[in-house]
């Protein structure tokens, strides 16, 4: 499976902004279970922005709650963020993931995927 993100760019402080992940490779035997953003910025510990199951359950930081929303597309295999009420400190590196199941017969192997991520930049 591969993750391709776009939607970044520059936007002021209060501007919106919608990331889209779209995987490739899913098959009836290559699944996806959670996806999820994940964010870094310079100098800093890559952080969980937002993250939503197969069902549909999400979560978020509590710094994101209120202002950016998790959605995904099961058709599409593709999950989306849409970032309101943009800040300066929202400034970093947003990475997709997805939790890759592998169906064998002995069963499933999870496998983390990452995409190569995408540059978010809020002015003041």
């Amino acid at each position: 499976v591969q993750l391709v993100e776009s939607g970044g760019g520059s936007v002021q402080a209060g501007g919106s902004l919608r990331l889209s992940c779209a995987a490739s490779g899913v098959t009836s035997s290559v699944k996806l279970n959670r996806m999820g953003w994940y964010r870094q910025a310079p100098g800093q510990q890559r952080e969980l922005v937002a993250g939503v199951g197969s069902g549909g359950i999400t979560n978020y930081a509590d710094s994101m709650k209120g202002r950016f929303t998790i959605s995904r597309d099961n058709a599409k295999n593709t999950v989306y963020l849409q970032m309101d009420s943009l800040k300066p400190e929202d400034t970093a590196v947003y990475y997709c993931y997805a939790e890759v199941i592998v169906l064998t017969l002995e069963g499933g192997n999870a496998v983390d995927t990452w995409g190569q991520g995408t540059l978010v930049t809020v002015s003041s």
